[in-house]
């Protein structure tokens, strides 16, 4: 499955939006800077989904807001 993720980096605060099914808007305290937005994405798309990190890809968008994530169900 793939997910489109709007990513807001340096917000005070940490939350997901859903905003249709396979779209997402996800808030991160962390700066995209050195992969560390990208990398608290990719933990909060697991748990979101319920799947393991080790499940998530981020497909593309790696410098971007607008990122795709392949979910890989067990």
């Amino acid at each position: 499955m793939y997910v489109s993720v709007r990513v807001v980096a340096e917000a005070k605060h940490e939350k997901v939006e859903e905003l249709k099914a396979g779209r997402l808007r996800v808030w991160v305290k962390e700066p995209a800077k050195q992969n560390l937005a990208n990398r608290r994405v990719l933990t909060i798309v697991a748990r979101h989904f319920g799947v393991a990190q080790k499940n998530v890809r981020l497909v593309s968008g790696h410098t971007s807001p607008a990122k795709i994530f392949s979910i890989e169900n067990d």
